[in-house]
């Protein structure tokens, strides 16, 4: 059933996920295409496993308003908005500051709370597991607070010209990253394409 928290407090919480940043990226830095679409991405394929690795661990997700709104609009049902084409489902939240003229979603809790109480409620939320972020501003919020633990990007071979960025904070100091891998964590990931 679809609900609305304002300021629920999470005091007591022995959540042990981590919080993921996990998405699919163009070439040239985008996270979506124009109108938050996602319909470049089709056709992609990422490693054997992957997607089974990614659900196994996931215990919960956090959306934002913009793209809610958008899938929503494009896909009305529950079933098509859940995270990798309904091969998971579980508790999702939509963080939005003026949750009642949302389009209603028996299968969305909308949050009205800071990202940091979000986070916190989606990682109770998912009892042990990760709790994965998907909106680029909210993806955004949380690196500038130090609450992503992990960062999961596949890297397509397109380049879009336009959209959402994937992380768009002018301004702001770099944020290192080192890569989970055998070998040197800091080395540069080296790419070859040429036009398909």
């Amino acid at each position: 059933m679809s609900s609305t928290a304002k300021g629920s407090t999470t005091k007591g919480s022995t959540a042990k996920g981590k919080v993921r940043w996990h998405l699919m990226m163009s070439l040239d830095g985008f996270a979506a295409g124009p109108g938050h679409s996602l319909d470049w991405a089709g056709g992609t394929t990422v490693r054997p496993g992957c997607h089974e690795e990614a659900i196994g661990s996931l215990g919960a997700v956090l959306g934002g308003r913009r793209g809610y709104d958008a899938i929503a609009a494009r896909h009305p049902g529950e079933a098509s908005r859940q995270p990798y084409g309904g091969a998971w489902s579980g508790p999702v939240f939509v963080l939005t500051h003026h949750p009642g003229d949302a389009i209603p979603d028996p299968g969305m809790t909308f949050l009205d709370c800071d990202v940091a109480e979000a986070v916190a409620i989606g990682l109770v939320a998912a009892a042990g597991k990760d709790l994965e972020i998907h909106s680029q501003d909210i993806a955004r919020q949380c690196v500038e607070r130090g609450l992503v633990d992990e960062f999961h990007v596949h890297l397509a071979p397109v380049m879009l010209g336009s959209g959402v960025r994937l992380f768009d904070a002018p301004g702001i100091d770099p944020v290192r990253w080192e890569r989970i891998h055998d070998g040197d964590p800091l080395r540069a990931v080296e790419l070859r394409y040429r036009p398909a």
